[in-house]
């Protein structure tokens, strides 16, 4: 079927030898048979028509293989923010990423209105230790303008060898003129959660990215404060705030570790039959242990999947300022060896059939920061949220949109006012003067693991 298709495409257009490669190229891109009606073919052949004028008139001879590749990009940079082609370097770049390590500077970032802006700097890489901050717009590397460049591109400027220097030019809430700053490549060994005793009876998991290695560094940070507390945890921080995200499998994981029983997490395609359901598998390692999850407008995505799943279920008190709110899935697609599609295939839901896309996530108890003066116009909000994003994918139930908070986390644990609330929850001292505005369903401590939500049960 998809051979005789072809023929009609390939029937079908009054192009030259070049023009006609140009759009089976796209063909292929676009799906093949999905395309198959009179209206794809005209836009075929007029991409086919501009390949062609380009190719023949340009001021210099362009690189076909860049011009596809540019279509692509833009033909999927046109659908929402988080959708792009990788190309096979890129791709492979992509896969050692997912696996903890790679090279280069140690920031996530997204693209918004043709300019590089900084989602969050991963802690202990060279972005983070230069002062790189959430909400930073990335407007030049080393003296070439951003602007007109693909996100891929940016990326791709800001990797390079190790050991090698590189000048960002930042512009930044607050600051009247765009400064420099001055970074050196590194490799970057994601160390994904990271652990420490409080006291010697509160248990602190940070967990930085969604990884492959997140769930092992959790299941080996869990064991390690079970020996050093003595078997004496009151409870456990499970401080989630400044992670962009990651895996989905790792996200669902890492929720399965503190759930007895219940749904993790729905994810709903396009079509009904793409719907997805994961439930938690009996045994929760904490073994019903109190729990505050720690975010803010730095914690998207896979961060955000965790937090729903442990808020709806009571499993968990959700301690900080609202998530970034991106609430959609991204399926990478490879292509033979021409790299990779990164496609947003689905949305997602918590368990209780709630979407919190364009709108994140509002902690069970509001603990805002206290932001130095020198830093108030920069870090009131980090990047905006999800909403921010020029063509975000609108909240489904048309909810609200909201999404965004404050990204700033003090590096002296003595400043923290998150985290100092956070022990005195689980060790059942007041916490009234750091909260600045509970929601309505706050709780004044931490429950433990109850019944949860059954398995295809909602709450409204």
């Amino acid at each position: 079927m998809k051979s005789e298709l072809n023929m009609k495409l390939m029937r079908s257009m009054a192009l030259d030898a070049a023009g006609a490669v140009s759009a089976t190229l796209m063909w292929h891109a676009f799906g093949g048979a999905s395309a198959a009606n009179s209206d794809t073919y005209k836009q075929l052949n007029l991409f086919g028509d501009v390949f062609d004028r380009v190719r023949a008139d340009y001021v210099e001879v362009p690189e076909d293989e860049m011009l596809i590749e540019n279509a692509i990009n833009g033909m999927l940079a046109g659908l929402d923010p988080h959708s792009s082609y990788m190309n096979a370097k890129r791709f492979q770049e992509m896969q050692v990423q997912t696996r903890g390590e790679f090279g280069g500077l140690g920031i996530e970032v997204t693209m918004e209105n043709g300019i590089v802006k900084v989602i969050s700097p991963i802690d202990d890489t060279p972005a983070s230790k230069a002062g790189i901050l959430a909400g930073d717009l990335i407007v030049e590397i080393d003296g070439q303008q951003v602007q007109g460049l693909t996100l891929e591109q940016a990326v791709d400027k800001m990797r390079g060898k190790v050991n090698t220097p590189i000048t960002l030019t930042i512009v930044r809430e607050g600051k009247t003129e765009p400064f420099d700053v001055k970074l050196m490549r590194d490799l970057i060994r994601l160390k994904a959660v990271k652990s420490e005793l409080e006291g010697n009876d509160i248990g602190y998991i940070r967990i930085s990215s969604f990884s492959e290695q997140t769930q092992e560094g959790l299941d080996a940070a869990l064991a390690d404060l079970k020996t050093k507390s003595s078997g004496n945890l009151k409870g456990y921080i499970l401080d989630l705030r400044n992670n962009p995200g990651g895996l989905l499998d790792q996200a669902i994981s890492v929720s399965d570790t503190f759930l007895e029983r219940g749904e993790i997490v729905s994810t709903r395609g396009r079509n009904p039959g793409e719907s997805q359901r994961r439930i938690a598998e009996a045994g929760d390692v904490a073994v019903g242990k109190k729990i505050v999850v720690l975010i803010n407008g730095g914690s998207a995505s896979a961060s955000e999947i965790v937090a729903g799943a442990l808020q709806d279920h009571k499993r968990a008190t959700i301690l900080g300022t609202r998530t970034f709110g991106k609430a959609s899935v991204q399926t990478i697609i490879p292509i033979g060896s021409q790299g990779a599609l990164r496609l947003t295939t689905a949305r997602y839901y918590t368990p209780s059939g709630r979407s919190i896309q364009a709108k994140g996530i509002d902690p069970d108890l509001l603990v805002e920061q206290d932001v130095p003066e020198d830093q108030k116009t920069t870090t009131a909000r980090s990047t905006g949220g999800e909403a921010s994003l020029r063509g975000h994918l609108k909240n489904e139930a048309d909810e609200q949109e909201g999404g965004g908070s404050s990204a700033f986390v003090p590096k002296e644990k003595e400043k923290d006012k998150q985290l100092i609330a956070a022990l005195d929850l689980l060790r059942g001292k007041p916490i009234d003067q750091y909260v600045s505005k509970p929601s309505v369903e706050a709780q004044s401590t931490p429950k433990a693991s109850g019944p949860g939500l059954e398995p295809g049960a909602t709450s409204n």
